[in-house]
């Protein structure tokens, strides 16, 4: 049976609520992690004599099972962990975590109850990697990336640098060319690989786009981490990644049989920002592997060294991205003189500038700076990117979206000039600001001013410039600007429409009707392209690819429509894709078009998050729909008459005052026992009339509500009968089109409003800032002006 992702997710950050509160996130990650990876490894290898991993017996997830509620389960779990690190050599990589750690996991029962917790939650239906019928995307892999972007989050500002987000290493990823490798042979190097996440996006960009399995090689420095990346090349089926446990800078593992560092096709790091300790061990003057031929980097400030170490470490055929603080890019000293030497030889390809906030452990801003050996000869010129401002807010950090990452890409790779976002900037002109890179310098994307005009404000009318300034609606809709304007004197333009029918004229209009029409047509299009494929989902079927191939012709197709940006239009698909559509077609890859079986239900139960209600009631029962709203209408009719009543003679001293409850309440009870209290009391006459005129809107508001629960029930009873008949094909409509198909064209809808929005709510800003001139204001002052000293006057008061 299909668990839904996002259930998954769930399940597995649950097992770090067994774990809280005996230790922080950066050191439970490794319990969760360790565990993670017993359960991948005894599902995927245990049995398999051929296999690069080994699970001897004992060894297993299967016997961590067998110990729930054992009074030894933390000290057998270790043992178990240890058995599986012997057979393997992974002793001091996966049993950096103490099981039987009674500080951190409680004692006696405690002990017993959370680790039984822990292991029972890795024991679901969930995490079977065994029978897993959508392993090609890696659904492990994106557990992994859930758990340790969450890790990050909840490790603090000091202890969350052994993550790499995972929207950043793929755009470092794409940008370096992986996509483009030829070779199995060729290799790809993290001279500071952490868990090893950005390696692990390096190497699976090129494997999913060419098939070939790069060599990986890493070195970290810190223990717990180094054994972290080790572990996870093993979980993500790189079992034979090369993982050393090193300073890179000190002591550099990776050399050739001359001695000299090895040289690698691909490079990506994302070393610890300005570290000033990056000499310690050795002395940078005396280098033996000439790395720092281009200068020597200040001594408290090591982010050159990175740099210069991963130069140094590239053939000459090789390309690099590394991510490094922005003031790597304008410091002075000796950063500036190494800076202005890798630029004349053309080593610097292109910049990327990022949002801040992005990264775990610092709030400062960075870039991405790529290595380009091969093209640096003839380089004339450096490509910048100033994406600083394409994000979204996550929690206390900020976001690439998929539209900012697909964005950056296609500018750096395509060499793609966009306005206040990319451009390349020949070398002569980097030459004149002294080789300073500081991107503001080069791409301007300050927001032009709205200036006022004095003259408009005196004289009345619209600056014909500011109406020139949305020329851009007027390529697409020529004959619309001449509908809502006319000229007034040179230069001036006034309205020829009221202000409140700016939006209305706009939208009668037939050219901005062609334009909608042209909009939906190039959905249409991609909706009619794509509907056989929806609907031919079937059992096996690779989720992210389908998406893929959605997004990236959705894309394509927009790029096409003037005044829409087709990156946001992307955006929307992206987003449904996590909200929903992922959901279910995961769970259509694995069950099948099955309308009557959900995920834990009983058989005959359907299944509502594939397939709601609703929409069976749209399709099949629109009458009997439209039936219900009209019974609700009446009876919200007779609650508001009920309300009015209320509000005229409930108060303190009103005739219904003595009816309510003592919580203040008109009931049904408490009028009938009102009218029986005051049935022989003559002088009650208008109190009764009242409490008798509510009893009756009670007994009314009753009997409507009675009717529309009959009707809500009959309904309901007709919709799970539906589901019983529903055939494959009306299944499929209903998904595909109604739900799917249906949500993804409101959502290209709400790109059109925001351009008739944008537009018409400029003009209106341009009518009402010059609707009143100077003079007219002036002259409406004077006018009351005499009318208050004519009252004054009057009043006795001298003027």
């Amino acid at each position: 049976m299909a668990i839904k992702k996002s259930e998954l997710y769930s399940s597995l950050w649950k097992s770090c609520d067994e774990l809280r509160g005996g230790m922080d996130a950066s050191q439970y990650k490794d319990y969760v992690l360790v565990l993670l990876f017993v359960k991948y490894v005894s599902d995927k290898y245990a049995g398999d004599p051929n296999s690069l991993i080994e699970v001897p017996a004992g060894g297993s997830f299967a016997d961590m099972v067998a110990l729930k509620g054992d009074k030894e389960i933390g000290d057998k779990i270790n043992q178990i962990i240890a058995r599986l690190a012997e057979a393997n050599n992974l002793t001091g990589v996966i049993d950096v975590a103490d099981f039987n750690d009674q500080e951190k996991l409680g004692k006696g029962k405690e002990m017993v109850d959370r680790l039984s917790n822990l292991v029972s939650i890795f024991n679901t239906p969930g995490l079977d990697f065994r029978s897993n019928r959508a392993q090609g995307d890696d659904i492990l892999g994106d557990a992994y990336e859930y758990l340790m972007r969450h890790f990050a989050t909840e490790s603090g500002k000091s202890k969350g640098q052994f993550y790499t987000p995972a929207e950043v290493s793929r755009i470092m990823a794409q940008v370096i060319g992986l996509a483009g490798a030829t070779d199995s042979k060729q290799s790809i190097y993290d001279p500071t690989c952490g868990s090893g996440s950005l390696l692990l996006k390096a190497h699976d960009e090129a494997k999913s786009t060419t098939g070939l399995d790069l060599a990986i090689y890493g070195q970290e420095m810190d223990n717990a981490t180094s054994a972290l990346a080790k572990m996870n090349m093993i979980l993500h089926d790189c079992p034979t990644a090369e993982i050393w446990k090193d300073n890179s800078l000190s002591a550099p593992n990776w050399k050739d049989p001359l001695g000299n560092l090895k040289l690698f096709d691909f490079i990506v790091a994302n070393p610890p920002f300005s570290t000033k300790a990056w000499s310690n061990g050795f002395n940078p003057a005396e280098d033996d592997y000439n790395r720092f031929s281009y200068g020597i980097p200040p001594d408290k400030n090591g982010d050159y060294a990175f740099l210069l170490h991963m130069l140094t470490s590239l053939k000459s055929t090789g390309k690099a991205a590394v991510i490094l603080p922005h003031g790597v890019l304008f410091r002075g000293g000796a950063e500036g003189v190494i800076r202005k030497r890798i630029l004349q030889q053309g080593y610097i390809q292109a910049i990327i500038g990022l949002p801040a906030n992005l990264f775990f452990g610092t709030s400062i801003p960075a870039c991405i700076i790529i290595l380009d050996k091969a093209g640096s000869a003839g380089r004339k010129g450096l490509f910048l990117i100033d994406a600083s401002k394409g994000f979204i807010k996550d929690g206390n950090k900020n976001r690439l979206r998929e539209q900012d990452i697909h964005k950056i890409i296609d500018a750096c790779t395509q060499q793609r000039e966009l306005p206040k976002f990319s451009r390349l900037v020949p070398l002569a002109e980097i030459e004149s600001h002294d080789f300073n890179l500081n991107i503001p310098r080069y791409i301007n994307t300050s927001e032009a001013e709205d200036l006022q005009d004095i003259e408009a404000h005196l004289h009345g009318g619209i600056p014909e410039r500011d109406v020139d300034a949305l020329q851009a609606y007027w390529e697409v809709m020529p004959n619309l600007r001449s509908a809502l304007f006319a000229p007034q004197r040179p230069g001036y333009l006034q309205l020829k429409v009221m202000q409140a029918e700016i939006k209305p004229s706009i939208f009668a209009h037939p050219e901005f009707t062609s334009f909608n029409q042209t909009i939906s047509g190039l959905f249409d299009a991609w909706r009619n392209e794509h509907r056989p494929r929806l609907q031919n989902i079937a059992i096996g079927d690779r989720p992210k690819p389908l998406l893929n191939t959605l997004a990236e012709d959705l894309l394509h197709r927009f790029e096409a429509a003037p005044l829409l940006d087709a990156y946001d239009v992307y955006q929307h698909l992206q987003d449904y894709w996590y909200a929903t559509l992922q959901d279910d077609v995961y769970q259509l890859v694995i069950d099948g078009w099955q309308p009557l079986i959900a995920s834990g239900a009983a058989k005959g139960e359907p299944n509502t998050d594939l397939l709601s209600p609703d929409l069976i009631v749209r399709r099949y029962y629109a009458a009997e729909a439209a039936a219900i709203a009209e019974l609700e209408a009446k009876r919200d009719a007779i609650s508001c008459e009920l309300e009015e009543l209320d509000e005229e003679q409930g108060s303190e001293d009103g005739p219904l005052a003595e009816g309510k409850t003592d919580k203040g309440k008109l009931t049904a009870a408490s009028v009938k026992a009102r009218l029986k209290a005051i049935k022989k009391d003559m002088d009650a006459q208008e109190e009764r009339q009242a409490l008798e005129q509510c009893q009756t809107l009670i007994e009314r508001e009753a009997e409507a509500s009675k009717k529309v629960k009959a009707a809500q029930k009959a309904l309901e009873a007709k919709v799970q009968s539906r589901y019983a008949q529903l055939s494959e094909a009306e299944l499929k409509n209903l998904v595909v089109d109604d739900k799917w198909l249906a949500t993804l064209q409101v959502d290209v809808q709400t790109e059109l409003d925001r351009v008739s929005q944008a537009l018409s709510g400029r003009i209106r800003q341009l009518a009402e800032r010059y609707a009143a001139p100077l003079p007219a204001l002036s002259a409406e002052v004077e006018v009351l002006a005499a009318k208050v000293n004519e009252h004054l006057a009057k009043m006795g008061f001298a003027v």
